[in-house]
């Protein structure tokens, strides 16, 4: 089962899918030589929460300690006696007592079937909160895990396929003793009563993942989190109020209060451009955008079922093989899809601009309006991944969603901050997609020498960009072939984050909207075969990245490095080159129904909550993932259902984050930054509105900028 580092990208969740086939195919659920006596010892432990108090009806020091070891502790001693006051309370029948042997969890049902982990009752052991008359000391339930049985616990008589999977069950024990005692105490079950050694290099229970009733305390850093959001919070409500009770006419708001108001950014949200009024939008970029956005959260969604235990593991291989597994596996082009538009967008409204300026750009003026877009909404979520996200509850699976959140923040916060977290912290990323935003931002950085290149010499900065792409795409092969790079294979090097991996579509994009700005107001005519030709070409580009490797990669076989060198450089250029048939389609009138779906103008506001979306939909999925109490079912359903929640949630929480931080800094930053406009325009265009009114140019940056 792959750690919550697993949500950097969609190429982890092909690295499961082939583990637990792997693991399905080999694993006694349907190997040939199952030891039937080694599952039948294992059947005795059902009733290992009975077994467990039986045995320790009358427990000593000797049981919680090896002999020889070391001398009892206060703190074995304070164990030692709450475990015999709850052997004690179990023969008179308390229901304190009965509550927490009722808590533990069981061999899971269903081995055969592929359930590995038995969840007990979470809530029902935490809550156990029980005052001892003898002591007067309270007595609380510790949840923890136990390993009871896996193959490196089993001596070398076990059999190849057993030691290939790891069962766990819950147990619930005092909070006083620690997973030592408790894995001493489980042990000595173990050889008592089936005769089993466990290796005494693994560990049965990590007393770290113990969970109790008990909070940790707020440090400096969340309450700080919690201040900011509070004061954030304070701002937008004063001023939506005092903009609908107090100021009856609109263009007298003060600048403050209309960079605040959540009425004024609502207005911008939702309001519609067209595109006949301003010829410098593109309409079917919002669906474009939109769908990319909900494709990256439903493949994380398949990666929150991967982190979380399922009972039915044998299914997923058979799912691995179907074809519409392609379409979550191959999930990555949904980001290429992003860097796309990035490209094109940058390089038509540079271009506008530089125009305005004869040449000139800003090129300081422009990283700093960049980042400021980018790095407020950044900063506040990893401060509510870090701090705020383990205190939104937690079930028995939590830990493994929050791991990456809380660790790697704590380490290396900077580096995402920085924008280079994809080399400097490749394997312990904080927010593991934002990765995405760094390789954005590289590459924003170098684009002024293609802009001022394109600017000056045209047709043939064209060509010269075109070898950059074909070197890049030679440079990715090679670098896979010769270093043996991989995006498929399990255990094997990784090159997914890499900024030269992700130029092409980039690149691509940039070079269309050099074209769109050479041809803008102008009529393209095409005859119907060259139409037609255009959309099957592009049609074809779209299925053959999603299925030139099925079934290949699903049945098993590994992929040789020089085919899928091949596939991986190819599909970098042939998925955006679809995706500029679409749009040039859709802008010239070809498109039809694509053009019609695409342009619909419900996309719109969804297309500029897309970056808070982006950002906040992990906060929303870790939240529901880690509340789970029970194990889950895995089919396609089932994650369906789980995505249409997450997904709505996210965008309320995406919604909430725009008015509270992301609107009024877009707003703070025209009002105190220079726009870069030139000083002797007459009058601003009509998509570049005045500065001393914010709102109108929020939604343009908004709607233009990637």
């Amino acid at each position: 089962m792959p750690t919550s580092k697993t949500m950097v990208s969609f190429y982890h969740l092909t690295i499961f899918l082939c583990a637990c086939g792997l693991a399905a195919s080999s694993s006694p659920l349907h190997s040939t030589d199952f030891n039937i006596e080694e599952y039948q010892r294992m059947m005795q432990l059902r009733h290992l929460a009975i077994e467990f108090f039986d045995y320790y009806e009358n427990i000593t020091t000797t049981d919680l300690i090896v002999p020889g070891s070391r001398l009892p502790n206060q703190q074995d001693l304070i164990c030692l006696s709450e475990v015999a006051q709850l052997s004690l309370a179990l023969r008179s029948g308390q229901l304190w007592a009965l509550r927490m042997i009722d808590s533990w969890g069981r061999l899971p049902a269903g081995m055969l079937y592929g359930n590995m982990k038995d969840l007990g009752n979470f809530e029902e052991c935490i809550r156990v909160n029980h005052e001892l008359s003898t002591t007067g000391q309270t007595l609380r339930g510790k949840y923890c895990f136990a390993k009871l049985l896996s193959g490196s616990m089993l001596g070398s008589g076990s059999s190849a396929a057993l030691s290939l999977i790891t069962i766990q069950t819950a147990v619930c024990f005092p909070a006083s003793c620690t997973g030592d005692h408790m894995e001493t105490l489980l042990r000595r079950l173990f050889q008592q009563l089936l005769n089993i050694e466990l290796n005494a290099e693994q560990q049965l229970i990590d007393d770290d993942k113990c969970k109790t009733a008990e909070s940790k305390p707020l440090d400096g850093i969340a309450i700080l989190t919690i201040v900011i959001i509070a004061v954030l919070a304070a701002a937008v409500l004063l001023s939506t109020l005092y903009d609908y009770f107090c100021c009856e006419d609109p263009t007298h708001l003060p600048l403050l209060a209309k960079i605040f108001s959540a009425r004024v950014n609502s207005r911008a949200l939702f309001r519609v451009a067209d595109s006949k009024t301003n010829p410098n939008v593109i309409d079917c970029l919002h669906g474009i955008r939109c769908l990319s956005l909900v494709w990256v959260v439903y493949g994380h969604d398949y990666l929150m079922a991967a982190l979380s235990p399922i009972i039915n593991l044998v299914d997923v291989l058979p799912w691995y093989r179907s074809p519409y597994s392609m379409f979550i596996t191959h999930g990555l082009f949904s980001v290429d899809s992003f860097f796309f538009l990035s490209g094109l967008l940058l390089v038509m409204v540079a271009l506008r601009s530089m125009e305005k300026t004869k040449g000139k750009i800003n090129v300081p003026l422009m990283y700093l309006h960049r980042y400021l877009r980018l790095t407020p909404v950044l900063a506040l979520a990893i401060l509510a991944y870090m701090k705020l996200l383990p205190l939104m509850g937690g079930g028995p699976v939590s830990d493994s969603y929050l791991d990456s959140s809380v660790t790697t923040c704590q380490d290396n916060w900077y580096l995402t901050l920085l924008y280079v977290q994809n080399y400097a912290a490749n394997s312990d990323m904080c927010l593991g997609h934002s990765w995405y935003l760094s390789v954005d931002m590289q590459l924003y950085i170098i684009s002024p020498l293609l802009l001022i290149a394109l600017y000056k010499w045209g047709k043939k900065a064209v060509a010269g960009i075109v070898v950059l792409m074909l070197l890049l795409a030679g440079c990715l092969f090679a670098t896979m072939v010769i270093r043996d790079y991989s995006m498929s294979r399990p255990g094997g090097k990784s090159i997914y984050v890499g900024t030269h991996v992700r130029a092409s579509p980039w690149i691509i994009g940039l070079l269309l909207g050099y074209f769109l700005h050479v041809k803008r107001g102008k009529t393209i005519v095409l005859n119907r075969w060259t139409v037609w030709l255009g959309w099957i070409s592009c049609l074809a580009l779209i299925f053959i990245s999603l299925f030139a490797l099925y079934p290949y990669p699903a049945n098993g076989y590994t992929l040789p490095i020089l085919n899928e060198a091949f596939y991986v450089t190819l599909t970098r250029i042939s998925w955006p080159l679809a995706l500029a048939w679409i749009v040039f389609a859709c802008k010239y009138g070809y498109g039809g129904l694509a053009n019609s779906f695409l342009s619909s103008a419900m996309w719109q506001p969804l297309s500029k909550l897309s970056y808070c979306v982006y950002i906040w939909h992990v906060f929303i999925q870790n939240i529901n993932g880690g509340n789970a109490v029970t194990s889950t079912y895995f089919s396609d359903y089932q994650v369906m259902l789980r995505f249409w929640s997450d997904f709505g949630f996210s965008v309320l929480l995406a919604y909430c984050m725009y008015i509270l931080i992301e609107a009024p800094s877009g707003g703070l930053q025209l009002l105190f930054l220079p726009s870069g406009k030139p000083k002797t325009q007459s009058s601003p265009p009509l998509d570049t509105p005045k500065v001393n009114d914010p709102t109108p140019q929020l939604e343009a940056k908004a709607t233009l900028d990637s």
